[in-house]
């Protein structure tokens, strides 16, 4: 096993370290291919990206697409990342991430070493927190992660990992609310390590674009006292259910749920906090304008794929953060929105993502709207 992730790690950092050397006719055969076979393809595109948080994105990112079992039509297409971005905020990201389905799909492993550079803005704690409190703040985040499951059952995995992250903040506004909180814990940052339980159902027919089937994924994770006060000891429990259906050829449905809450016997640090928000999942918030202990959001899409290079989406949800005693305190918040596809891998269903969403208006302040650019499905 150690042997096959070597060769992978291997093929992925080749093939990115001679991005330069594929020609530009080829590039563009690869994106607009109508070529629908079980092949397995490199595309180095430019990074292009939009989102509140980060403003324009621009960069270099590699998409190796491919099968480790070819000769069925069984086995899930398996995917790596390497993404160089910077944007027009400030941020800088260097990730690698692979997903793989061994022949079959009897193993599936997760890997991921991301590095993050990103001033935010933060305004607090809690469900209602205000727009005039918003404080500019650096962050410097380290995150490696791993995780192995088994097929134990038609299209149920078992299986564990470990998440180790590393973050550092710096108050570039002093005298705001992140430096006057009381309630705020670790504010210079700290470190953890999850030991992680993982077990999900999965029947779609396609992971980057389902167009049927149910995927349900639970995973606990504990971290245990590594690194002393007031680094983060306890427990993070995290829910995602997702379910398909097809009207016709054209026309389907996607529903999605998440549950993410922590539980500790001492206080949580502010940066473990659940975060309402992204390109994900309640879209049209700023990630982190609301951040809790426990975050609960729900969510539709309706997706119109009139041909198949060419998609439009409508979505709409509902979601919240609460802390252990709030939840009946902490009221829901809507997000609704309209989206479009453009599909560059027809076979394996990848996209390029254009989304706008709309929440709440809070009182004294403009409604929450985002716009965002990104590759594949939200969920």
């Amino acid at each position: 096993m150690n042997c096959f992730k070597f060769k992978l790690v291997y093929t992925v950092l080749c093939l990115l370290a001679f991005e330069q050397a594929v020609a530009q006719r080829k590039i563009i055969n690869k994106v607009f291919s109508d070529d629908t076979t079980r092949h397995n393809s490199f595309l180095p595109v430019p990074l292009f990206g939009y989102s509140q948080e980060a403003g324009l994105t621009l960069g270099a990112a590699g998409i190796y697409s491919f099968y480790t079992h070819k000769n069925d039509t069984v086995t899930k297409a398996s995917q790596a990342y390497g993404v160089l971005g910077f944007s027009t905020k400030g941020r800088v990201q260097i990730s690698l991430k692979t997903d793989v389905w061994a022949a079959h799909n009897k193993y599936h492993y997760i890997t991921e070493a991301k590095f993050l550079n990103q001033p935010f803005n933060f305004y607090g704690i809690g469900n209602q927190t205000q727009k005039a409190d918003e404080d500019k703040i650096n962050l410097k985040r380290f995150r490696l992660n791993g995780e192995l499951e088994r097929r134990v059952a038609r299209h149920f995995y078992l299986g564990g990992g470990a998440e180790y992250e590393n973050l550092r903040f710096r108050d570039k506004e002093a005298g705001g609310i992140y430096s006057s909180a009381p309630n705020l814990v670790d504010r210079d940052g700290g470190e953890f390590l999850f030991l992680k339980a993982t077990s999900f159902f999965d029947s779609r027919d396609n992971v980057p674009y389902p167009n049927k089937g149910f995927y349900a994924r639970l995973q606990y994770g504990y971290a245990p006292n590594f690194f002393g006060s007031p680094n983060f000891e306890g427990s993070l429990l995290n829910a995602d259910l997702r379910a398909f259906h097809s009207f016709s050829q054209s026309f389907k449905l996607a529903l999605n749920a998440t549950y993410e809450g922590l539980l500790s016997n001492n206080a949580v640090p502010f940066y473990l906090l659940r975060q309402l928000g992204n390109d994900q999942f309640m879209r049209g918030y700023y990630s982190g304008r609301f951040r809790d202990e426990n975050l609960l959001t729900s969510q539709v899409e309706l997706r119109y794929r009139p041909i198949p290079r060419f998609g439009l989406t409508a979505f709409g949800g509902t979601g919240k953060v609460f802390g252990q005693q709030s939840f009946a305190d902490s009221q829901f918040k809507p997000t609704y929105g309209l989206g479009a596809r453009f599909f560059f891998d027809l076979e394996k269903g990848l996209a390029l993502r254009f989304d706008y969403a709309l929440g709440e208006k809070p009182a004294g302040e403009k409604r929450v709207s985002g716009f965002y650019i990104s590759l594949g499905e939200a969920f």
